[in-house]
């Protein structure tokens, strides 16, 4: 089994922490999908990332598929995901803000860059649409009770919040505000002492917070780096 995609995407980074929860053996490939779009368009047309390819060949693409893969291998009894009702509902619902925030903000990114002046209003309207997303997730991680909203270990929903909020974080710093966000500091411990949220660490260079060009910049040049196999589980 083949990850596609650095671990600087929190699309990425979502799957591989769910791969290291299942204890599940892959081999990482850390293309860049523009110095090395060329080849991730082998496995997916868009040239985006994640794409996961099985061990028949078969390539799983965007991060809510593989995950829905992975939970099916794995049986509902392991799954990061509550089976039905209310609790999958609301888990469903932080996922898509977390991940509706990713997406805004690597648009809003590559809007900045590639335009040589972006509208006020389309500014303000982008940077309000990332702020109401963290505040939201912010208040829900408030209210919760214990470590995770999954139970002892964390789901997805878990995973898309410290996974998204960290490549925020890095990318719009001044999109942070602590004062705004009171609770935003018990989601940035999970990632620290959880060695789940650290696929990045023995793997693929960090990017630099004090740049934020530096969070994209490695997706812009080539990556020489050969698959390498992942088989650390927490």
């Amino acid at each position: 089994m083949k990850l596609i995609g650095q671990y600087d995407s929190p699309f990425v980074r979502r799957v591989a922490v769910a791969l290291q929860i299942y204890g599940i053996v892959y081999d990482h490939v850390p293309w860049s999908t523009f110095g090395d779009g060329d080849l991730v368009a082998r496995h997916n047309p868009l040239k985006r990332v994640p794409a996961l390819v099985l061990d028949d060949g078969e390539v799983l693409i965007e991060s809510g598929a593989i995950l829905d893969y992975l939970d099916e291998r794995v049986g509902p009894d392991r799954a990061l995901l509550p089976l039905s009702g209310a609790a999958r509902r609301a888990a469903l619902r932080r996922i898509a803000l977390m991940t509706g925030a990713a997406d805004k903000a690597v648009s809003f990114f590559y809007a900045k860059l590639f335009s040589a002046a972006l509208a006020p209003d389309f500014v303000s309207r982008c940077e309000g649409q990332i702020r109401t997303a963290l505040a939201a997730i912010d208040r829900e991680c408030g209210a919760r009770v214990g470590d995770w909203w999954h139970g002892a270990t964390p789901g997805h929903d878990d995973i898309a919040v410290a996974c998204v909020a960290r490549f925020i974080r890095e990318a719009y710093p001044d999109l942070f505000d602590p004062g705004a966000s009171p609770h935003y500091p018990a989601i940035a411990p999970e990632q620290r002492h959880s060695r789940s949220f650290r696929p990045s660490n023995r793997h693929s260079p960090r990017p630099r917070a004090s740049d934020q060009a530096l969070v994209f910049r490695n997706r812009a040049r080539s990556s020489s780096a050969k698959p390498q196999r992942h088989i650390t589980t927490p």
